[in-house]
């Protein structure tokens, strides 16, 4: 190994850095948490609006066949 030579000492440079880079990983593991937790609570909320929307959807079929009705009763009756 010509001209190579591994040095021992670790400068105060390095350990700062190292410090400010752990840092930063733990915020943003943090933030990562939080998001997820958020994420949870609103997925635990979505069967309710899943059934929701399904509600309304049957529903929503429902009027389109009464609207579907009255207005053959009243072609029928416009036509008499």
């Amino acid at each position: 190994m010509n001209g190579f030579k591994l040095e021992r000492s670790i400068s105060i440079g390095i350990i700062v850095t190292l410090a400010i880079q752990s840092a930063g990983a733990l915020m943003w593991g943090g933030a990562a948490e939080a998001r997820l937790q958020g994420l949870e609570k609103t997925t635990a909320t979505s069967p309710l609006v899943v059934e929701r929307m399904a509600r309304l959807e049957e529903q929503m079929i429902m009027a389109r066949q009464s609207l579907a009705r009255i207005e053959r009763r009243l072609d029928e009756e416009k036509n008499q």
